[in-house]
């Protein structure tokens, strides 16, 4: 099911999460400021191209807007991760831990001795051939406690890891075996006999991996180890005002409720919202508290926070300026939120003493941020979390609401700049930071492709050092892209919103992220659904998932090669 492309109305923009008329929509320019109305909705039925409409301004340059006054970093050695070594030399044989592994895309999770052997006689369902290394597929074979197939089609040899993960693309319907250390995110690691190397639910004993190859070792420094793993989840637009608000406090579900979904199915639609969308009809099936289950079982999670905490609390019940209690903050903490970015196109919405307030009640609660502060310098300024042994850097910055950044003695948000955000890169790893993430503010609303300028500058920040992005704003899920190995999500949708007048806005994805030491291995989307105007419940990548999930494969045609 493919969903409609979508104009953003000027009639209705006033009703919407605000997005600047002069270049706002486009997620660079300025603007006059947040305008005030009901809660947001753009016409469904209404075009959109990935360039912004006509009538918007053109989008200054990927490095806009700049900053004159201060000049690039001084030369030195060069800020990236360092280069990729050539391959380590193997180690002698040895019993060498080994990963059921399938495309990225596909919706499988596990598999197991009895699948392997119908995928070998011809009779799976799921899968038309087993793909294997070449050198080592005889290994594998025995391992998994098989032989090779009389149908030779039925299994499919290659000559190394990488080729493997390329015929995976190409193929879904195919299970491979590789070495656990030649895993990377472009494939999906598999649970083999109820154990995983990778996610929250990792095993933490190398001990304990039941599937063994004999294969030559790997090298001391290449091989996995799962005690050196660790994992981040990544949530996306959090709003504590308005709907969600009102569900929490009005309703008295408490500050924890929001974090308590487990999962959902969708059963119908209705017709229509007030903005002429069809609405989700949704039921629960059960897994209560399986979203706090990932979020605190990660490492470090983190997410956008919408809005400014202020110490004076004023409830919303409509609008597009907001702010929130700050006591709501604890469910934030409750879940295991390590950190959120203040960098958004909301976070000016109670003024400047609203968000140097916002900043002491994070501080209050031990919740990490960046994004904003008291100065461009302090808004500037990484948050740096620490994880297996690795440092990591979280450079907040927004790109919507010029009205609200933050000047040389004015407190407010960072702004987003490729000079910017290459000399920040620069200092993050000068302070130690080993991984370093983007998290932008930008795009267009209720768009989930990018247009140019926007994945120009997002391109041009990984070629500053940057070791991902994890962008948002847009309220719907939207592309995945991977530049010179390293991802860009564009935008995550809604995580804990009450924008429920259409199915995209209602729906989101959330990051499961596993890393050896500061190495990405497994990239995880999980979909979502959010009821009660707050609470995200999971969905079933192969079923109703498939939706939100397809509108993002969608977006990412010929930019994810995965």
């Amino acid at each position: 099911m493919k969903r409609l492309p979508l104009l953003v109305v000027v009639a209705l923009l006033g009703l919407a999460i605000a997005v600047p008329m002069s270049g706002g929509m486009l997620g660079f320019g300025g603007g006059s400021p947040a305008p005030t109305g009901t809660a947001a909705g753009p016409s469904p039925s209404a075009g959109v191209t990935g360039t912004p409409p006509a009538s918007s301004a053109a989008p200054p340059s990927s490095s806009e807007p700049s900053e004159p006054s201060e000049p690039s970093e001084p030369s030195g050695p060069v800020a990236t991760p360092e280069a990729t070594p050539a391959p380590a030399t193997p180690g002698p044989p040895a019993d060498v831990a080994v990963v059921p592994v399938t495309q990225f895309r596909a919706v499988a999770t596990n598999t197991n001795r009895d699948e392997v052997a119908r995928v070998l006689a011809g009779t799976s369902n799921r899968y038309e051939a087993l793909v294997l290394v070449e050198a080592e597929a005889d290994a594998i074979l025995a391992g998994v406690g098989a032989t090779r197939p009389a149908d030779p089609g039925r299994l499919v040899l290659v000559r190394n890891a990488a080729a493997l993960t390329k015929d995976l693309a190409k193929h879904r319907k195919r299970l491979a075996f590789l070495r656990a250390d030649a895993v990377t995110p472009a494939v999906r690691a598999l649970v083999w006999g109820g154990r995983s190397l990778f996610g929250v639910d990792r095993i933490g004993d190398a001990a304990d991996w039941r599937l063994h190859a004999r294969l030559p070792g790997p090298a001391a420094d290449t091989a996995l180890d799962p005690g050196a793993t660790w994992t981040m989840f990544a949530g996306g637009d959090i709003l504590l005002d308005r709907g969600v608000y009102q569900t929490i406090r009005v309703k008295g579900r408490g500050v924890n409720y929001p974090f308590d979904g487990g999962t959902a199915e969708i059963t119908g639609h209705t017709c229509c919202s007030a903005f002429g969308w069809e609405q989700p009809v949704t039921k629960r099936t059960g897994n209560r508290g399986a979203m706090r289950k990932l979020i605190k079982g990660a490492d470090i999670a983190i997410a956008n926070f919408e809005n400014p905490a202020p110490n004076r609390v004023r409830w919303h019940t409509s609008g597009t300026v907001f702010s929130a209690d700050p006591g709501i903050i604890d469910g934030l903490v409750n879940a295991g939120i390590d950190y959120v970015s203040l960098a958004n196109n909301h976070i000016g919405d109670a003024g400047d003493a609203g968000i140097l307030q916002t900043i002491d009640n994070l501080k209050e609660r031990g919740l990490a941020y960046s994004g904003a502060g008291k100065d461009s310098a302090a808004a500037r300024k990484p948050a740096l979390l620490e994880a297996g042994g690795v440092t990591v850097a979280v450079l907040g910055y927004d790109a919507i609401a010029a009205y609200y950044a933050a000047g040389e003695n004015e407190a407010g948000s960072a702004r987003l700049s490729l000079t910017r955000a290459r000399n920040d890169i620069k200092r993050a790893r000068k302070a130690g930071a080993d991984v370093v993430i983007v998290f932008p503010h930008w795009g267009t609303e209720y768009q989930s492709t990018p247009f140019a300028r926007q994945q120009r500058l997002a391109r041009d920040i990984i070629d500053a050092g940057a070791d991902m992005i994890i962008g948002n704003h847009a309220h719907w899920a939207a592309a995945m892209e991977v530049y010179e190995g390293k991802p860009i999500w564009y935008a995550l949708g809604n995580f804990v919103f009450d924008q429920t007048w259409s199915e995209p806005t209602m729906e989101g994805i959330t990051l499961e992220l596993t890393f050896h030491g500061k190495e990405l291995v497994q990239a995880r989307m999980r979909p979502h659904i959010i009821l009660d105007k707050a609470q995200p419940n999971f969905l079933a990548p192969g079923g109703d998932g498939r939706v939100v999930m397809g509108q993002i494969y969608d977006a990412s045609k010929g930019i994810l090669p995965w």
